[in-house]
């Protein structure tokens, strides 16, 4: 049937499943090879086949030994369905890369199933990232996650892991319950709070300035600044991590370190909020440091003006910073009473130093 020679109505029909006499293992393998033929209208068939096969057959094969590849294509047809997720689970050559994309896609509930796991995400670390990652996934049980990966010396590739981690071992893990936890609620509540405050980071921070030139949290952010000032820091660290840039911007100026530097290493900044951030005088010195290492924000002209013209940015990272400024920057900034005299008597030096050339 998988030759290339065989009749066209017989690959057909086993693109659809169709193959009297064999048992499910063999039926759904078939229709598993057909799914990756170069024939498009083939390779479409057999992946609708594999959508909708009976749950009979499916959890017949998956009794079986199936090959990882097998495996990896039922995982990403069945991702949203418990009874083969679980079979997944217990798959003896089940791949990391089809249990990180169950873990990707899952809702609260099949995050669950996943999570309860311990010895498959222990062999699978990158399964851990992929739950943590997924905003679906109960926060409690994104503690846990870390816990589990803190107590088996895991280091995780995600962000904040560091932090995540020092926060989840001066905390006391909530133990898995049928119902989600008040800190599970508190932060649905927070997403969807936040949800109605978008921030277009184009033309606005959460602060404005007041009279005497310090940062005030603008009023319509002060619900959402409320509900998160009532978080965990672990919570507050995941909402940093994966959370909207009103979000972001709030937690930047957290007075707990592990906090705002969760947020200034959010994979989810953008240009734009790096900006705002290198400008705000209420950050502190580890996030500046963050920013001013980071040389995909360094690349743009205004994220280098704002260190070098911020007070509180560290002195040897402004001084990096001078030599690439603008001739009307170093102007400006030899003039200004805001930069340090460091920072001035090395704006100066540039300024000799381009005159000579």
């Amino acid at each position: 049937m998988l030759a290339d020679n065989a009749p066209a109505p017989l690959r057909m029909m086993a693109a659809k499943g169709i193959a009297p006499g064999l048992k499910p293992e063999a039926i759904v393998t078939l229709v598993c090879a057909f799914a990756q033929n170069s024939s498009p209208e083939l390779a479409q068939t057999a992946r609708q086949t594999l959508e909708n096969f009976p749950e009979a057959m499916l959890q017949g094969a998956l009794a079986t030994d199936l090959q990882p590849r097998v495996l990896e294509l039922l995982a990403e047809a069945h991702h949203a369905e418990a009874g083969v997720v679980s079979r997944l689970l217990a798959a003896r050559q089940i791949t990391s890369f089809a249990l990180e994309f169950v873990a990707q896609n899952a809702n609260e509930a099949i995050g669950e199933l996943v999570a309860a796991s311990d010895s498959v995400l222990l062999r699978f670390p990158r399964v851990i990232e992929k739950l943590y990652l997924n905003k679906r996934v109960r926060m409690s049980t994104a503690d846990r996650l870390v816990d589990l990966a803190v107590r088996n010396n895991l280091e995780l590739n995600i962000p904040a892991f560091k932090q995540a981690a020092a926060a989840i071992q001066n905390q006391l893990i909530p133990e898995a319950t049928e119902e989600p936890s008040f800190d599970d609620e508190l932060f649905k509540q927070v997403e969807q709070l936040s949800e109605q405050v978008p921030i277009d980071v184009e033309e606005e921070d959460t602060h404005e300035l007041n009279d005497e030139g310090e940062e005030e949290l603008k009023r319509k952010y002060q619900p959402l600044y409320a509900q998160l000032g009532s978080m965990t820091i672990s919570q507050k660290i995941r909402r940093a991590t994966l959370g909207t840039g009103a979000e972001r911007m709030l937690l930047v100026r957290d007075r707990n370190r592990l906090v705002a530097t969760a947020a200034a290493t959010s994979p989810l900044l953008k240009e734009n909020e790096a900006t705002l951030i290198a400008s705000s005088r209420s950050v502190i010195d580890d996030v500046l440091r963050i920013i001013a290492q980071n040389k995909d924000f360094t690349r743009v002209h205004k994220v280098k003006l704002n260190l070098v013209s911020n007070p509180r940015t560290p002195f040897t990272f402004s001084s990096r910073l001078i030599p690439l400024l603008r001739d009307s920057d170093l102007k400006m900034l030899v003039k200004s009473k805001n930069v340090s005299n460091a920072v001035q008597t090395c704006v100066r030096q540039q300024l000799d130093r381009k005159k000579k050339e």
